[in-house]
């Protein structure tokens, strides 16, 4: 199968890699300096235990998307529009294309560009760039996808990949517990610069991420939305089983790059607003990065 994939960062280089070595011709649209890596040497694969250079096409231009079967949308929630936009016109009807992006409104919002069906995902995976053309795997790597008419081609396609998938017809739920993970976790370590197993450390913290999170599910019940599973205990585990870990708008910002946090807390704290349901937490930890962002850029 012929794929693109739309913003070549680390989870979308790592998805790519890993549909690539199991022998599909794989587009990654990024940066000059990924792109010119990847054409070179090919995209180097690193499982800590292992590496390997997996033959790749690099492309700076969205038009590289052309004639792509399947393409994984992976770009931050803040160019949604923006790359919908760049990728409309080398799409035909029949393209699958899949929302590989935090947030919960990700499909929604490109599906409205591109005039078509976005599948949603939710992605469990730890990655990171090690430098041009070279994406690290650090564990996990399954995702979960909602319902449609192209969901069993997508599981066909990426399952033989080594690449986990289950189809829920709660996906919607999903996105929602992990934007919730993310409502705790992201503006705490972009403000502090610390990692998960340190920030939890700080005096009131639990406190202060127990409310976030109880306003998110406030605010999610007012969607309408069921969250399934034990959010609270996926969170305490998250410190135990991640300190060491950055959150990504952490390394936003320490990148002096715009974060997601208008797609994470923010987006909690405009859907209250609309719902009439308080959320001073929310309000607190969005507000408090975006000065951070205004400060590191």
């Amino acid at each position: 199968m012929k794929i693109a994939v739309m913003g070549a960062g680390a989870v979308g280089c790592y998805y790519g890699a890993m549909l690539a070595r199991a022998g599909h011709d794989v587009t990654l649209i990024g940066r000059p300096s990924h792109v010119e890596a990847m054409n070179r040497d090919g995209l180097l694969l690193d499982f800590g235990s292992s590496q390997e250079y997996v033959i790749v096409t690099g492309n700076t231009d969205a038009a590289g998307v052309a004639g792509a079967d399947m393409i994984l949308f992976c770009v931050k929630s803040t160019d949604t529009i923006e790359a919908g936009e760049q990728i409309k016109p080398f799409i035909s009807a029949n393209t699958i294309v899949l929302s590989l992006q935090n947030g919960v409104d990700n499909a929604e919002r490109l599906g409205g560009v591109l005039g078509q069906p976005v599948i949603p995902v939710v992605v469990y995976v730890a990655t990171s760039m090690g430098g041009p053309g070279h994406v690290k795997h650090h564990g996990r790597g399954e995702l979960v996808i909602g319902p449609s008419a192209q969901s069993q081609t997508v599981v066909d396609t990426l399952v033989p990949a080594k690449i986990p998938v289950e189809v829920s017809d709660n996906a919607d739920g999903a996105l929602w517990a992990k934007m919730i993970l993310n409502c705790a976790y992201n503006a705490l370590s972009a403000i502090t610069q610390l990692p998960y197993g340190e920030v939890v450390q700080g005096v009131g913290v639990w406190d202060v991420m127990r409310n976030a999170v109880d306003e998110c599910l406030a605010v999610a019940k007012g969607c309408g939305v069921t969250v399934p599973g034990d959010v609270w205990g996926a969170i305490e585990k998250i410190a135990e089983t991640m300190p060491g870990q950055f959150s990504s708008t952490a390394q936003d910002l320490a990148r002096g790059k715009a974060s997601e946090i208008d797609f994470l807390n923010g987006y909690i704290v405009r859907k209250g607003a609309e719902l009439g349901i308080a959320t001073p937490t929310n309000l607190a930890l969005h507000a408090l990065t975006k000065l951070q962002e205004t400060k590191l850029a």
